[in-house]
């Protein structure tokens, strides 16, 4: 017989399944803040999102707490709900913790990542070129999201997968920020990068898909100071 605590840990998980309706508005709305369809500091109207993104009140609802406690969105009372502002601090210290977290989650990928999580962090990554030659920013957000919560997943620590989510949500819009309009070869080179941290973990090379890992992270900070001190 399941043990009620690790059935408490898969009804939590059941409740934000991907097959559900406020799954997919939460992650439509995650993206096109990440990509500043949503701007900061946009008000947010609840009616509105219903019809933008085809769903129910309560379902734009829930999503918008959800984005709430990741520090995507700010909720006020009398004053409703807006997009989170650009926090260059918050953003370096969120960036900061994901060296951290994804290094240590890569390795553990490498050592624990069965063939089919393998398959699937390499599945993400499919339609790349495609995403990179039409330069379309919600795609790649998408995808960059899917693949690291794909590692994170591969290194059976739900601790960790779970700070991944978040720390990746609260870093992804700057990241896109900085880079936007980046040259196809840019684009490309990434992809790259991130095919070599699947191959790292694919040939359980721990050493080697924890410095692919901070490949693909790159140079966060810099980037973001200089792109933002330039405007």
């Amino acid at each position: 017989m399941a043990n009620p605590r690790e059935q408490d840990a898969g009804t939590r998980l059941d409740e934000w399944s991907p097959r559900l309706l406020k799954s997919r508005l939460y992650q439509r709305i995650l993206v096109d803040i990440i990509i500043g369809a949503l701007a900061p500091g946009e008000q947010l109207d609840e009616n509105l999102l219903a019809r933008r993104y085809g769903g129910g009140l309560a379902g734009i609802r829930e999503a918008l707490a959800r984005l709430a406690l990741e520090g995507l969105v700010v909720r006020r009372a009398r004053v409703g709900t807006s997009v989170a502002p650009l926090d260059l601090m918050g953003a370096r210290e969120a960036f900061e913790a994901r060296c951290l977290v994804e290094v240590h989650c890569a390795g553990l990928a490498a050592q624990h990542a069965s063939d089919a999580e393998i398959d699937a962090i390499r599945a993400t990554l499919d339609d790349g070129e495609a995403a990179v030659h039409d330069n379309d920013q919600a795609a790649l957000a998408a995808m960059d999201e899917a693949f690291h919560v794909a590692v994170a997943t591969a290194s059976h620590n739900r601790a960790l997968a779970k700070m991944v989510v978040t720390l990746h949500h609260q870093t992804a819009r700057y990241w896109l920020y900085a880079m936007r309009g980046p040259s196809s070869d840019d684009g490309i080179a990434a992809l790259n990068e991130h095919r070599g941290l699947a191959d790292a973990i694919a040939s359980r090379d721990v050493e080697r898909a924890r410095a692919e890992m901070l490949k693909v992270l790159g140079d966060f900070p810099a980037e973001m100071k200089r792109t933002l001190e330039g405007r």
